[in-house]
């Protein structure tokens, strides 16, 4: 699943996005870092129930930034329908 995150090209990366894309039911699956502040990972987990959109934990927010290659911490990611 991880691979299909770091080959993706339509991928969006941050809470503000992901959420967007959620809204728009724009995502085909999220990653949430198991470390991210609980009301982001709350709020995201969800919105993705509601939406039946897959979830895919990731070890850390830094494993994360790793995968979707920003040189940051993420808390989540989507890769894009």
């Amino acid at each position: 699943m991880e691979h299909e995150l770091q080959n993706a090209n339509n991928r969006v990366v941050g809470q503000r996005q992901v959420l967007r894309a959620l809204d728009g039911d724009k995502a085909a699956r999220v990653y949430l870092g198991k470390d991210a502040d609980g009301f982001i990972y709350h709020r995201v987990n969800a919105l993705c129930e509601e939406k039946h959109v897959p979830v895919t934990v990731v070890d850390s927010m830094q494993e994360l930034g790793k995968l979707c290659t920003v040189d940051v911490p993420t808390a989540t990611a989507a890769v894009l329908k």
